[in-house]
């Protein structure tokens, strides 16, 4: 081989090999994980990692802080959430706002699949929901509620009609959105079969959209927690039983502010076993299970 050809040609690779004592040395995918990163693989072990840093940095805040009135510590408001846990109202009042928030988010939920079983089925009934949806979802629920106080008076009624309107729009729009997403080869696939209707909804686009319709149910829980929430802050009692939010009022009128941070703190509590058992086992079992997320 001539000299311009040996600089023209690309350079020798010096040989490497590879023993196996050095594969944990040089971070082979397939070596086996140690105990720790096998802990930390866990999605619980994590999410528990990021509230305990939160906790402290919580604590250490107001323990700087200095002024109970104003910020109360982590360990004051747990105090405070076990005292009206176990000796106040705290626990009525919680299992009340949930027994509200079930009835609304169930009737929301029925409601919906009606408008988009409608929508899905017939043309008119997509243009009524894109109707409806462009017009009342932007409208926040807690504005309907002196109305609702007008037509229901004050009571359970009324917080249920908020609770409908928060839930209705979103899960209608995600369900509908997820609907539509579905491709026309598996909608002409059902159709072959037979399928029609409400079979047509039930047995291929539900199951092929659900991962808009859990975004949906989500979205919907979310709105239908907080507007219910803050509905009792506004007038509190419904049928002469105060809810969460009534219990996070009167403390705050009291200027019981470690009570009011464990009105908060259960908030947090149930939305977090809401999201982390409820709807995550809902996810495993479903869509996680049929490969459509990972």
């Amino acid at each position: 081989m001539s000299d311009r050809a040996l600089r023209l040609a690309p350079p020798r690779r010096p040989e490497r090999q590879i023993r196996v004592d050095m594969l944990g040395v040089i971070a082979d995918a397939a070596r086996p994980l140690g105990w720790l990163e096998r802990i930390w693989q866990i999605t619980t072990v994590r999410r528990l990692v990021i509230l305990l840093v939160l906790g402290a940095i919580w604590q250490g805040y107001a323990v700087l802080l200095g002024n109970s009135l104003l910020f109360p510590s982590l360990t004051e408001t747990i105090a405070a959430f076990w005292d009206a846990m176990v000796r106040g109202p705290l626990l009525e009042r919680t299992l009340t706002s949930l027994r509200v928030l079930l009835i609304g988010y169930s009737l929301g939920l029925a409601i919906a699949a009606v408008f988009t079983t409608i929508a899905v089925s017939t043309r008119i009934g997509t243009d009524l929901l894109s109707t409806l949806t462009a017009t009342f979802n932007p409208l926040p629920a807690i504005a309907l509620l002196p109305l609702a106080l007008l037509w229901f008076g004050l009571g359970q009624t009324s917080l249920v009609f908020v609770i409908i309107h928060s839930v209705l729009w979103a899960v209608a729009l995600n369900t509908h959105s997820g609907f539509t997403s579905v491709s026309e080869t598996l909608r002409m696939a059902g159709q072959n079969c037979g399928l029609r209707g409400v079979s047509y909804v039930a047995f291929l686009l539900v199951p092929a959209a659900f991962p808009s319709i859990l975004t949906g149910l989500k979205i919907g829980w979310a709105f239908a927690w907080r507007t219910l929430i803050a509905a009792e802050l506004v007038f509190g009692v419904s049928a002469g039983r105060g809810g969460l939010g009534w219990f996070i009022f009167e403390n705050r009128n009291q200027l019981e502010t470690p009570s009011v941070f464990a009105g908060l703190f259960t908030v947090i509590i149930i939305g977090l076993v809401v999201e982390s058992v409820i709807f995550r086992s809902l996810e495993n079992a479903t869509v996680r299970r049929w490969g459509m997320q990972t």
